[in-house]
């Protein structure tokens, strides 16, 4: 049941082409986001759709199949972690981002 404590499973599609980033280490990071649409009806009978943006970071040989794989408009599906960091900017400020750190990657569509 551990395994259940913090696990998100999401199917969506690329905004962009991912960012990748080789570290020194020899360690290799992509990042991108996904969008997920859920579609509902409202009180007047229209349809809404409601598109939520999902952060998503991967890392080492899911990396790599990012990189030579995943384009922007790709349908894939995700698994990993949420995680919460956070950095100061320029001025000096505390921010906080969440991302999904994933764990498994599968290619969906053509």
């Amino acid at each position: 049941m551990n395994t259940l404590r913090n696990k998100v499973q999401l199917i969506g599609n690329l905004g962009n082409d991912p960012e990748i980033i080789n570290l020194e280490s020899g360690k290799t990071l992509a990042k991108f986001a996904i969008a997920t649409n859920e579609s509902y009806k409202n009180a007047q009978g229209e349809k809404i759709t409601d598109t939520q943006w999902h952060n998503i970071v991967a890392w080492g040989k899911t990396a790599e199949i990012v990189e030579k794989y995943i384009t922007k408009g790709k349908e894939v599906a995700i698994e990993g972690k949420l995680t919460t960091r956070s950095w100061e900017d320029k001025e000096g400020i505390k921010r906080y981002t969440t991302e999904v750190v994933c764990s498994e990657l599968l290619m969906l569509g053509k």
